[in-house]
């Protein structure tokens, strides 16, 4: 027989900063929720560090959950990252990072999470910050629950990082996913060079190219990306969790 949910509404819950005193609360938190094992120093930085947005969801004084993002410059970000905006964008222009967004068990399906990541996003989407142009985070391969939240959001994902974790000294794989906020876009990708081609051709109506032959170009080239893209290629590159 399953616990009764508590009786609980977005409007009961308060959100507020975390502070040092909330060391101990979110070390607990965090090893209830996440298999990763963070230094003290992690705990400390999150907490009292302004650089960090380290934001709290209380009920009745008692944290029920948190989210911790960083804004960082895109060239002070890990080296498999730093292709989550277009080359066109200069090294300065800014990224966030979500460290961590967790709930507690009992307080999930009630929208918490949901409030957490929507506070962030409308802190990122100020004038203040239109030079922050993507929202990015890792999850374990395996965190279905926290990869269907994110998705549902509007999140995408951008990389496949093989062993990018390691839990309890075991390597596990890990995603990236991103969110482009503030007119941010992805880069190219090879599908998206030869859509722009073809587009443009067919625009043109070129007297060179019957429209007969480009057809069967078209058909062509469409036939090999599958082939260059296929899901069965292993992707390059090397925690977040819900």
């Amino acid at each position: 027989m399953s616990c009764p949910q508590p009786a609980i509404m977005v409007n009961d819950v308060q959100l507020r900063f975390l502070c040092p005193e909330d060391i101990h609360t979110v070390k607990k938190l965090c090893s209830d929720w996440f298999p990763i094992e963070y230094p003290d120093s992690w705990y400390e930085e999150i907490t009292s560090n302004p650089k960090f947005f380290s934001l709290a969801a209380t009920f009745q004084s008692n944290i029920i959950g948190l989210i911790v993002s960083e804004v960082k410059s895109r060239n002070k970000i890990h080296k498999e990252d730093r292709t989550i905006l277009a080359s066109s964008y200069p090294d300065n222009t800014q990224v966030a990072y979500i460290l961590s967004l967790g709930v507690v068990q009992e307080f999930r399906q009630h929208g918490i999470a949901s409030l957490l990541l929507e506070t962030l996003l409308a802190h990122l989407t100020t004038s203040e910050r239109h030079n922050v142009k993507a929202v990015y985070l890792h999850v374990l391969t395996t965190n279905t629950t926290a990869i269907r939240f994110y998705e549902h959001r509007s999140f995408r994902r951008h990389n496949y990082l093989p062993y990018y974790y390691a839990i309890k000294g075991v390597p596990k794989d890990g995603f990236s996913y991103v969110l482009y906020i503030n007119g941010g876009k992805p880069p190219w990708t090879f599908t998206d060079c030869i859509s722009y081609m073809f587009a443009h051709l067919q625009h043109l109506q070129l007297c060179s190219l019957p429209q007969r032959l480009l057809r069967r170009l078209s058909t062509t080239v469409w036939g090999v990306v599958p082939l260059l893209y296929s899901p069965h290629r292993k992707a390059n590159g090397p925690c977040h969790t819900m």
